[in-house]
């Protein structure tokens, strides 16, 4: 089966997406499958003329070809000239967010790209749009009509794969939807997610809502009612499981394949304490491989020319591993 390229989504047209992604793109265009740039015309023809001056613009278009030693490009004219403002928050740009993982989708639905990767997004920017946004999660669950408790995000990094049950919410709204069909929801997504990367037979960690896990009920009775049921059930499909347990001893042991993290902060906080900026967030779930990078837009230092293309080159990586693993020409 024919090798298809990443597409790689720009993510805010303001922020530092543009600039990393070409910067990636320019790193990998060697090889025989190069990414295709997904995002505005004249914003990636800003940032290629400072940090791909050397290379061939070559437009993907219908035909959804692509061509090695190129800056493979489809062109997404979502933004407004007057609006592309490095380092400022739009709404504009954040509807073009939106618009370039839509043309995303679009190629992976018609054979050309095989797999996403999205450049940082700004919530803030999105939601000014008037578009209901929380992540690409969220997104992804509405542009492809799946219900939203089906798609989850999953943060790789230092050595750990983290699966949220909950996300981008209030502490409070997070606990009060746990739900053990939700829990167990994110954990079976998980599985597939670590099947699908090469890992037979995943051991899965479950983190309890509570301190140790509730301690028998001295720390509230949550875990008894969702977590240890998810966890059962999916032993009882045949799942290795260990949990619920503290999160704190469960990823001290360092032993299992994928985790489970209960909301945001649980599972974000190991994941960038040791990878801070080359996490990789892949959406799972969605039937569809898609990821994005674990650090945000970094408005402070758009335009400015010193963003790290880093964590995108390990998200190509993740999300296309024979690409990855082929030879530089």
């Amino acid at each position: 089966m024919a090798l298809r390229p990443v597409a790689l989504t720009i993510g805010d047209p303001n922020g530092i997406g543009p600039e990393i992604a070409v910067k990636a793109a320019a790193a990998r265009a060697a090889r025989t499958v190069p990414p295709v740039v997904v995002g505005d015309r004249d914003v990636i023809g800003t940032y290629a003329a400072r940090h791909a001056a050397e290379l061939p613009w070559h437009d993907v278009g219908a035909q959804g070809t692509v061509r090695g030693g190129a800056l493979n490009v489809l062109a997404v004219d979502a933004l407004p000239r007057d609006d592309f403002s490095p380092g400022a928050i739009r709404a504009n740009a954040g509807a073009a967010t939106v618009a370039y993982v839509e043309a995303a989708l679009r190629l992976v639905r018609d054979g050309v790209a095989g797999s996403i990767v999205a450049c940082p997004h700004s919530e803030t920017a999105v939601n000014a749009a008037g578009i209901a946004f929380s992540g690409y999660p969220s997104l992804l669950a509405r542009l492809l009509g799946a219900p939203s408790d089906t798609i989850f995000l999953m943060l790789v990094g230092g050595g750990l794969r983290v699966v949220h049950a909950t996300l981008h919410e209030r502490l409070r709204d997070a606990v009060a939807r746990l739900t053990s069909h939700l829990v167990e929801a994110a954990a079976r997504a998980g599985v597939a997610a670590v099947e699908a990367l090469g890992v037979q037979t995943p051991r899965v960690g479950v983190m309890a809502i509570n301190p140790h896990a509730g301690e028998n009920g001295l720390f509230g009775d949550d875990d008894d009612r969702i977590t240890a049921p998810a966890a059962a059930r999916l032993r009882a499909a045949g799942i290795a499981v260990d949990g619920p347990t503290g999160a704190d001893t469960l990823l001290a042991r360092r032993d299992c394949d994928v985790y489970v993290a209960m909301y945001h902060d649980q599972g974000h906080v190991p994941v960038k304490l040791l990878a801070p900026r080359g996490a990789a967030a892949l959406s799972v779930g969605a039937g569809v491989v898609f990821s994005s990078v674990g650090h945000g837009t970094a408005f402070d230092i758009a335009g400015r020319g010193v963003a790290d293309p880093g964590a995108v080159l390990r998200a190509l990586d993740i999300v296309a591993p024979a690409l990855a693993a082929e030879p530089v020409a």
